[in-house]
């Protein structure tokens, strides 16, 4: 058996930053191979995890699931564009999209326990999530998902894989699928005017009433201008007031209820919607790398 020096067992902590004890084990294990070692401690702890948990996932895809009346759709980020294309990122998005619709779980953490093998990892889907981390070398995260399950008929749209929809319904197939595309096209926040949240319309009518102060007007003809642009903005938001995308003569309510069909809800989620991307100074990096080398010499 191979000896397990202290500067291996080192090297193995530097690249997965495992605990040290685990290093030990795993290269007992592997004989002193430091590659088979990496790969048991991959499937044992998902190392990597622990570097890559900290770092930004504003990239990512959404995928979504469709049996009959019941569907899900999830949206699983990562830190670059790049893996957006590798083939077990994808692999695991779809297959936790499928999950979510076969199993409901009430959360991340519940998504994360159901069973499931990929990649010679498992056999939970977090396992597989944690040891694909380390095999891809990139942080990944389950953010959020919809699940539609039910009498109403559920129709999705994906636009790419940055932008996805479901659409709960009755009715005609096809109308449902316009308004999909539609609410992926214009991203609407709500169905209604009614249903657009509070905290947005006091939001926009701030904005209208710097805008009415500014323009000198007296305070009664302000007030109709503040309340104009808000019935606009609610107009504008709302899903059934919209001018339907190939259509403009119609809104979208018009053009349901010509197609008789019925809309009861829609999701629509965008990638990394609302996450605060990192910009990395490349420059402040490189004279960093520097200045540590020349600390270390």
């Amino acid at each position: 058996m191979a000896a397990i020096t202290a500067s291996m067992v080192a090297e193995l902590r530097a690249k997965t930053d495992a605990p040290m004890m685990e290093c030990k084990k795993a290269l007992t294990e592997a004989e002193g191979d430091m590659a088979k070692a990496e790969e048991l401690l991959r499937v044992k702890l998902g190392t990597k995890a622990g570097k890559a948990a900290s770092r930004v996932t504003a990239e990512g895809v959404v995928t979504s699931f469709v049996n009959g009346t019941t569907g899900a759709m999830i949206e699983v980020n990562c830190e670059t564009d790049f893996v957006t294309k590798n083939d077990s990122f994808l692999a695991l998005a779809n297959a936790a999209a499928k999950l979510v619709a076969e199993h409901n779980p009430a959360d991340i953490a519940a998504l994360g326990e159901l069973p499931y093998s990929q990649d010679g990892f498992g056999p939970t889907l977090e396992e597989v999530r944690k040891g694909l981390i380390g095999k891809i070398g990139e942080n990944m995260s389950f953010r959020r998902f919809k699940r539609a399950a039910g009498a109403a008929k559920i129709a999705n749209y994906l636009h790419g894989t940055r932008i996805g929809v479901l659409v709960e319904y009755e009715g005609d197939e096809t109308a449902a699928k316009d308004v999909a595309m539609h609410v992926a096209a214009m991203k609407p926040v709500s169905l209604t005017s009614a249903e657009v949240p509070a905290e947005l319309i006091e939001k926009e009518r701030s904005v209208a009433a710097a805008k009415a102060a500014e323009s000198g007007k007296p305070a009664d003809i302000a007030t109709k201008m503040v309340e104009g642009s808000v019935q606009k903005y609610l107009k504008e938001v709302s899903l059934f007031n919209q001018s339907f995308v190939k259509n403009d003569k119609q809104t979208v309510e018009q053009m349901l209820k010509a197609a008789g069909t019925t809309v009861s809800a829609f999701t629509l989620y965008v990638v990394g919607e609302g996450i605060e991307k990192k910009v990395d100074d490349f420059a402040a990096e490189v004279a960093a790398q520097v200045a540590a080398a020349q600390g270390a010499a």
